[in-house]
């Protein structure tokens, strides 16, 4: 079973099919080629994992489609999630 999924060649996530821990090495496929991923803390399922480096103000693209903005750099490894991404939907966590 692939721990890390990614959809689209166009994505700079992939998005955990398990609770992943940190310093845990996953290759994943990303098309034509794959990286190997290190880590750089836990993942829970379902949460999303940058699979390369991603500059601060940078698009953040899942399944082909731009989901949000980075609010500062996310290196390969690291958790992409509300603390580092500004949502493109909204955020169900904070009230208006």
């Amino acid at each position: 079973m692939q721990q890390l999924i990614m959809i689209n060649p166009k994505d700079n996530v992939a998005t955990a099919t398990t609770d992943l821990q940190k310093g845990q090495e996953i290759k994943v496929e990303t098309g034509n080629a794959s990286v190997l991923i290190r880590l750089k803390c836990d993942i829970g399922f379902g949460h999303k994992v940058a699979i390369r480096d991603i500059q601060s103000g940078s698009a953040v693209y899942k399944y082909g489609e731009e989901i949000g903005l980075t609010t500062n750099n996310i290196s390969l490894g690291e958790h992409v999630h509300v603390h580092n991404v500004l949502s493109q939907r909204g955020r169900g966590d904070l009230s208006n």
